[in-house]
C-alpha cells in the first residue's frame, strides 16, 4: 500500500468491502442460528419437548453432524468450493437448532444479557484486531493452545460436574474467544494487503466462519456466567 492519495484510498476502499462481505456472511449466519432457535423456542416448543423427552439422540446426532459440517465447510472454503457458502448457512442453521436446547435452560433476561454482552465484547476486539500494530500471531497460537486444554477440562467437567470448574472454563473461555476475535481481524487485513487486494469468495467465508464460531462460543460461554444462577 503506497502513500500516493489515489492508490491508498483505493485499497482501503477495497480493504473496506472486504470486511462488510466477511461481516455480512456472519451477520447472515448468527441471524439464521437466532431465528431457527427461536422457531425451536417457541413455534415448535411441544417438538422440541418430545425430542428431549422421547429423543435426545436426535440432539446428539445434530451435534456430530454440526463437527462434520465445520470441517467440510472449512475445507471448502480453503478449496474456493461453490459449497462453501450452502455449507456455511446449512451449519448456521443446525446450530441454532442444538443452541435452542442450550438456551431452553436460561431465563430470557440471562440469554438476552449475554447476546448485548457478547456483540459489545465482539466489536471492541474487533477494533483492537484492526487497529492494533503489535502481530497477533503468537497470541493466537498460545489461545488455540489454551483452547485445547480448555476442551479437555470440559470433557473431564462432564463426569466430574463441578459448577467451579465450569465457572472458571466459561471465564477462561472468554478470555481465548475475546483474544481469537481480534486476531481473526488482524489476519484479515493482512493477508488483504499481501495479496494486493486478490482474495477470493472462499476466504472470506473461511474467515466468516472463524468469526461466527468465535462470536457463539463466546455467547455461550457469557450465557454460562450470567446463567451460573437459572
Amino acid at each position: 500500500m503506497t502513500n500516493h492519495n489515489g492508490i491508498y484510498v483505493q485499497s482501503e476502499t477495497g480493504l473496506s468491502r472486504f470486511f462488510a462481505k466477511i461481516y455480512s456472511l456472519v451477520g447472515i449466519g448468527v441471524a439464521l442460528s437466532a431465528v431457527v432457535s427461536y422457531m425451536m423456542l417457541y413455534i415448535f416448543r411441544d417438538n422440541m419437548i418430545a425430542i428431549l423427552l422421547n429423543a435426545p439422540w436426535i440432539y446428539y446426532v445434530a451435534i456430530f453432524a454440526e463437527l462434520g459440517l465445520v470441517l467440510f465447510a472449512s475445507g471448502a472454503a480453503r478449496k474456493n468450493s461453490p459449497t462453501a457458502l450452502p455449507l456455511f448457512l446449512i451449519y448456521s442453521a443446525l446450530n441454532g437448532f442444538t443452541l435452542s436446547f442450550i438456551i431452553a435452560s436460561y431465563a430470557q433476561a440471562t440469554v438476552l444479557q449475554a447476546f448485548v454482552s457478547s456483540a459489545l465484547v465482539f466489536f471492541i476486539m474487533a477494533i483492537i484486531g484492526v487497529t492494533i500494530k503489535k502481530d497477533l500471531s503468537g497470541m493466537a497460537k498460545f489461545l488455540m493452545a489454551a483452547l485445547i486444554g480448555i476442551i479437555v477440562a470440559s470433557v473431564v467437567n462432564i463426569f466430574i460436574g463441578s459448577g467451579t470448574m465450569s465457572f472458571i472454563i466459561s471465564i477462561v473461555s472468554v478470555l481465548i474467544f475475546s483474544g481469537l476475535i481480534a486476531f481473526d481481524n488482524q489476519l484479515i487485513k493482512r493477508v488483504y494487503e499481501q495479496t494486493g487486494g486478490n482474495v477470493g469468495d472462499g476466504w472470506a467465508i473461511s474467515m466468516a466462519l472463524n468469526l461466527y464460531l468465535d462470536f457463539i462460543n463466546l455467547f455461550l460461554s457469557l450465557l454460562r456466567i450470567f446463567g451460573s444462577n437459572d
